[in-house]
């Protein structure tokens, strides 16, 4: 399943993607019209605590709605709605893994691949929007930078988990861009302010939940900047697989519902290049990773 967050008249919603339609079903308006169920979130966040129920009772709603007399009412077009971040807030910081693709971390000068995981985060502020025009920050950073990385969201509590296990802790995946500032990055020497800018963290457009993507690593992941692909890799280049991750994660983490993990991100950003490409006001990048869609932003 699909899921969407979006702003309709100044009402937070969250629904279904229609199938074979550019629009979202109104779950929140079939449950207030039929009553189908006992009780039914009202936050795409409450909903993810319910795991794998909630998607089912999404589904029960749908199929009431689509016996229904004017089943185009709950119907909302993609042109009607302010489209949000599939997780508008997470719980805490978003987790971030630095350098997980080979060629990657070799594009940023690192000779030799980090032999274990490396973590930082990103404020939730950072959250924004798919087709939200976004800051190019030109009062703070010289060189803003794209990542295009799949990105984890977390379905329910764990803590130790074993990689075995790790699955059943997801809830479904998302696209993110990790914005970098990177002279920030590199005047600080350290990773939180040159990543944390407002509206440096893009997400969407769907939450796809885990059933439609049974293996997370082997999916293609393009990035485009005005049309030109950047960045061309495979989930199966990871040096820590998902499982894997999320295990060493909630060692030391308790992992909470709404927790969002950035994978990293595959070679071919602009600090790479030879001379290095820094976004532009102006520039449009989009981010495609098979199975859940494309991000696409533009920068003023």
């Amino acid at each position: 399943m699909k899921i969407l967050s979006f702003n309709f008249n100044d009402q937070v919603k969250f629904g279904p993607k229609v199938k074979k339609e550019e629009a979202v079903w109104d779950v929140l308006a079939i449950q207030e019209s039929f009553q189908v169920l006992s009780s039914f979130p009202l936050t795409i966040f409450e909903g993810i605590t319910l795991g794998y129920d909630f998607v089912e009772k999404i589904r029960r709603l749908v199929e009431v709605a689509e016996r229904s007399e004017n089943v185009e009412q709950f119907k909302l077009s993609f042109n009607e709605i302010e489209w949000l971040s599939p997780i508008p807030r997470t719980p805490k910081n978003i987790l971030c893994v630095a350098k997980n693709y080979d060629k990657h971390a070799k594009e940023m000068g690192v000779e030799a691949a980090p032999s274990d995981l490396v973590i930082f985060t990103k404020s939730p502020t950072t959250i924004a929007a798919d087709h939200e025009v976004l800051p190019i920050h030109e009062d703070k950073t010289d060189f803003l930078d794209y990542e295009g990385e799949l990105a984890v969201v977390i379905g329910k509590e764990g803590k130790n988990i074993p990689e075995r296990l790790a699955y059943d802790y997801i809830f479904g995946y998302t696209i993110a861009n990790d914005l970098t500032a990177r002279d920030i990055q590199e005047r600080h020497q350290q990773y939180f302010l040159g990543k944390s800018l407002e509206r440096t963290c893009p997400m969407g457009p769907y939450l796809v939940t885990k059933d439609e993507i049974p293996n997370p690593q082997n999916l293609t992941v393009v990035t485009k900047v005005n049309g030109e692909v950047r960045q061309n890799g495979n989930t199966d280049e990871m040096m820590f697989p998902v499982d894997r991750l999320i295990s060493i994660l909630s060692h030391h983490v308790t992992l909470e519902p709404g927790d969002v993990i950035l994978t990293g991100t595959p070679a071919g950003v602009g600090k790479g290049m030879n001379p290095p490409r820094r976004l532009k006001s102006g520039d449009e990048v989009k981010i495609s990773i098979e199975g859940i869609g494309t991000l696409t932003n533009r920068f003023e």
